[in-house]
């Protein structure tokens, strides 16, 4: 992630030495290393759990898939089946239509 060469590592130790003082500089030190184990280990519990939600994710969509491909299309079928209703319904009727009215507005 980070490219730290030599010479940056060394002038953050002269740093941090200069600053802090060469008495509490190991405990500062070790604190800090502290600091990055705990915001390591965060990173890598949080890159686990988007891992995970997007594996629930594509297995829902998966299962979704699963679901669409058990239904069969048969278009033979479906055109039986509408064949058959329409001739089970009774026809309309031309008794059942109102005349048009002559009482239009001008």
């Amino acid at each position: 992630m980070f490219e730290v060469g030599f010479s940056e590592l060394l002038l953050t130790g002269l740093v941090g030495l200069l600053v802090v003082g060469p008495e509490r500089l190991p405990r500062v030190a070790r604190e800090a290393a502290l600091w990055l184990r705990k915001l390591r280990s965060l990173l890598a519990d949080t890159q686990a759990d988007i891992k995970r939600e997007l594996a629930l994710d594509d297995l829902k969509a998966l299962e979704q898939v699963r679901e669409l491909s058990s239904v069969r299309l048969d278009p033979m079928a479906s055109l039986r089946e509408a064949v058959k209703l329409g001739e089970s319904s009774p026809p309309p009727s031309a008794t059942d239509s109102t005349p048009p009215s002559d009482n239009t507005q001008r």
